[in-house]
């Protein structure tokens, strides 16, 4: 291939110089005077190089074959992307079944969203009537602030509230704490634990004396604080035994115990308080409760406006509308992505055909079947031989003998 490449280039340059030895001699000779020069004929070469690296499938061209202007030269293995595109293809049509689904999804959340709104609607018609009239013993009427307005002032409400019972819990965790007795705590909790425990045996107590023939299965007690094992075997008892004088008995010593343990726990905690003390604690535990209603209040006036197309059904109708969008958009992304990905393939494959880039000849082939070529590699060299360049070197002395536009004969 070398070689013939060198005796292309030598018969060129040979040629040229037999134009130049040749039209100077003519000139010489027998021109009537006229300017003589020699010079060099030119063409414009092209290296054709491949896009892609692959293996070499097809060579169309020869040297010194003329081609057209998107004549196709080589062809490039399309095996890989071939695979490539077939695995792309179907990326997009599980992201377009997916982007389908999407807005299906999206369709009923529509639907379910405006049903949603609709009987929110109608139940709150009523409602938003009322506050037309009503004053509420203020100087605006109800409908003054906007229903907006209204939940953004309640949540406000919420919120300070759950503050303010965050600060009495501590208040009082802070008076316990003062009192600096781990007794006291012990205390607390074996009169809540009797107190409950009293309750639980006096319902038992009333179920033995019970004449009427109820059986365990109709007993529905809370569970029984831990408190005194011995009381539980003993409602255990009481529960199995049949309705007779041995289960009135049984319950009537629970009972007894509980009341006895209750007046004993209760004893034993205020034995643990001073007046101050307890007055401290009871304030204390006052402050706690309020502050508790009060934030329970405070939340059933939230809820209470939270009406019409702020009731929470409609809210989270809203959010379930927006997450069906966005996941319409999401899909929608992911089918362009897809689609990038073919487009982005098939634009490689195009350019497994290597083209002639201009009308002209190919002066030169530089790769076969079977062969791998690199990205810019040059495959091919090819001049347009229709487009030529004649430079004609003229000696200084003879410059003003020529002028623009003059014709001359030229000879090869």
């Amino acid at each position: 291939m070398k070689n013939r490449r060198i005796l292309i280039i030598v018969v060129m340059v040979i040629a040229v110089l037999i134009a130049g030895y040749y039209g100077m001699r003519a000139m010489n000779g027998n021109n009537n005077g006229a300017l003589q020069a020699s010079g060099t004929i030119e063409a414009v070469d092209v290296n054709v190089s491949p896009e892609l690296s692959g293996k070499v499938s097809e060579v169309l061209a020869e040297e010194g074959q003329t081609v057209k202007a998107g004549d196709v030269l080589l062809k490039l293995d399309d095996t890989l992307l071939q695979a490539q595109r077939d695995q792309a293809a179907a990326g997009l049509d599980s992201a377009q079944a997916a982007y389908q689904t999407a807005q299906d999804a999206l369709t009923t959340a529509q639907s379910q969203y405006q049903i949603t709104l609709a009987t929110a609607l109608n139940q709150s018609e009523k409602a938003r009537l009322q506050s037309w009239f009503t004053k509420d013993n203020f100087d605006q009427p109800d409908w003054y602030f906007t229903t907006s307005e209204q939940i953004t002032a309640a949540q406000a409400d919420v919120d300070a509230a759950q503050k303010q019972l965050s600060a009495a819990q501590e208040d009082l965790n802070q008076v316990v704490s003062d009192l600096n007795n781990a007794q006291f705590v012990q205390a607390e909790q074996r009169l809540n634990q009797a107190r409950l425990n009293y309750l639980v045996t006096k319902q038992v107590y009333g179920i033995a004396q019970n004449t009427g023939g109820i059986s365990p299965d109709q007993i529905d007690l809370p569970p029984l604080p831990a408190y005194a094992p011995s009381y539980q075997i003993k409602i255990g008892v009481a529960k199995k035994l049949p309705q007779d004088a041995n289960l009135s008995k049984a319950g009537q010593d629970a009972y007894n115990a509980a009341s006895q343990e209750l007046t004993d726990a209760e004893q034993a905690y205020n034995d643990l308080l001073s007046t101050d003390q307890a007055q401290k604690v009871l304030k204390a535990r006052a402050a706690v409760v309020i502050a508790q209603e009060n934030y329970y209040a405070m939340i059933q006036k939230l809820f209470s406006l939270q009406v019409g197309d702020q009731s929470p059904s409609v809210i989270v109708g809203q959010n379930q509308l927006k997450q069906a969008q966005s996941g319409v958009d999401q899909a929608k992304q992911a089918v362009d992505q897809a689609q990038a990905s073919l487009d982005l393939i098939d634009v490689q494959m195009g350019k497994l055909e290597v083209k002639a880039p201009m009308d002209g000849v190919i002066l030169t082939r530089n790769i076969e079947p079977g062969e791998f070529v690199q990205p810019g590699a040059s495959a091919f060299t090819m001049a347009n031989i229709s487009q030529l360049t004649i430079t004609v070197y003229v000696p200084e002395d003879q410059y003003g003998q020529i002028s623009l536009h003059e014709k001359a004969n030229v000879s090869v």
